[in-house]
């Protein structure tokens, strides 16, 4: 495949494409989900709506890089595009919050398994130099959706209803799959599957404790709470550690500290990012296209974070590019919670919610590039599971928590403003500790640096 030039154009737009897909729906549902919730009587389930995608995403992005190691992507890309459509469906007709988020888990499960094809497939037909461009090529694919996407789903579920945002999305999934499957396809099964079982249950074991965690901090008695947290942590930690490098924990130096920064970078932006929304709706009384409006600014700067990269791969150290981008964003957390005072315009939200977008910009393809290059073509697959597995949890448990802590004020014990701030506050701690997390990534300049096996990573 890298020695076709054609092969891999076609493979690009077949990316760039099916991340578009999967952009819509992700900041369309950003935009409506307060408006969702409203009218389904389901506010204190508004956390689950974002935390239920994310969490089936923890099952599928293992299934994916794996099956894609096995039969190439193709396969799992057409499966997950199956499951996206039925999420969509789902979701559409849902009568209640319920129904809704176990739409929400369908479409999960098919938007990991599309992002997982999107990295092996990257991996496997772009060398090292061509992957910044690569990356900043699907952070690409958020442009049209970021324009176009708050804007127009707010429109709809003012004018016409929520539904018709979800169902508007089927066709998207199909125009994608006819111009992407040919280039998929030709990637065939490339590299053989190393030994051992595929680590489903592992997955599956994680979602299941981070979902035990979310649902404890959610729950209105200490003595429910508790219990359920532990058992949580309990089941999650193990699951955990199976599926990441050793040292994860830790932010060992490499491999172990990208897959760590990555799972506190997605936790604090995209916590802060759902959390926005809620408080642009409840606090300032936006209109879904007013917070679509807020929103998009950040989804621009992100996408110019990411061609920064690209260009400045060869002279910036990884170390470098990722911990400045991971500073700005804990500087946007901090500047975003003016929302909650009221005299502070919206167009200075916008505004300063657009750093935290360029510190993603600049930090998150960094980090993919940076594993990619720890290991050789076999463990391509397991390592950027790691990634993904990571990057998702974050942004599972970031959604989760924030749900929970807003849930407890939606039960009386506390005002919805206050509960605003304590997220938000959550989010800057969180983001701090992925600055210093992203120090101890490779000191050397992304893209150059030769592909080694790192044995017991």
């Amino acid at each position: 495949m890298r020695g076709c030039a054609m092969d891999r154009r076609r493979l690009s737009i077949g990316l760039v494409l099916e991340i578009s897909v999967v952009a819509f729906e992700a900041l369309s549902v950003a935009t409506i989900a307060p408006k969702v919730a409203r009218e389904l009587g389901g506010i204190e389930l508004y956390g689950w709506t974002f935390a239920a995608f994310m969490l089936a995403n923890l099952v599928s992005v293992v299934l994916a890089g794996h099956a894609s190691d096995r039969h190439g992507p193709a396969a799992p890309f057409t499966v997950g595009l199956v499951l996206f459509v039925a999420g969509l469906i789902a979701c559409g007709a849902a009568p209640s919050m319920p129904v809704l988020i176990v739409g929400r888990v369908v479409q999960g499960l098919g938007a990991g398994t599309i992002g997982a094809t999107a990295f092996v497939a990257i991996g496997r037909a772009f060398d090292e130099h061509e992957r910044a461009r690569q990356f900043a090529l699907l952070s690409t694919a958020w442009v049209v959706p970021g324009l176009l996407a708050p804007a127009v789903a707010g429109i709809i579920a003012d004018e016409v209803g929520w539904r018709l945002v979800f169902f508007g999305l089927i066709p998207l999934p199909l125009i994608a799959a006819w111009l992407t499957l040919p280039a998929l396809r030709s990637l065939g099964s490339g590299v053989q599957m190393t030994e051992g079982v595929l680590p489903v249950g592992a997955a599956a074991q994680l979602a299941l404790g981070a979902g035990l965690m979310v649902a404890g901090l959610g729950a209105d008695e200490a003595y429910v709470a508790a219990p359920l947290a532990a058992i949580g942590i309990a089941v999650s930690i193990p699951a955990f550690m199976h599926l990441t490098p050793p040292g994860t924990l830790r932010a060992r130096r490499g491999l172990p500290a990208a897959v760590a920064a990555r799972g506190l970078q997605t936790f604090a932006f995209f916590g802060a990012d759902a959390f926005l929304a809620l408080a642009l709706a409840s606090v300032r009384d936006l209109s879904p296209v007013g917070v679509g409006v807020v929103l998009t600014p950040a989804t621009l700067t992100w996408t110019a974070g990411s061609w920064i990269q690209a260009h400045r791969a060869g002279v910036w150290t990884r170390r470098s590019m990722a911990t400045v981008g991971l500073a700005l964003v804990a500087v946007g957390v901090v500047l975003m919670a003016a929302v909650l005072l009221e005299d502070v315009p919206v167009e200075a939200i916008a505004a300063v919610w657009g750093i935290a977008g360029l510190g993603m910009g600049l930090s998150y393809s960094t980090m993919s590039i940076s594993v990619l290059s720890e290991v050789d073509a076999a463990s391509q697959g397991a390592a950027t599971a790691a990634l993904q597995l990571s990057d998702v949890l974050g942004q599972a448990l970031g959604t989760g928590l924030g749900g929970a802590i807003v849930a407890v004020a939606a039960s009386g014990q506390g005002a919805r403003k206050d509960a605003l701030a304590i997220v938000f506050a959550l989010m800057l701690f969180v983001a701090v500790f992925g600055t210093l997390a992203a120090r101890r990534l490779p000191n050397d300049p992304a893209g150059l640096r030769a592909s080694t096996v790192r044995s017991g990573s």
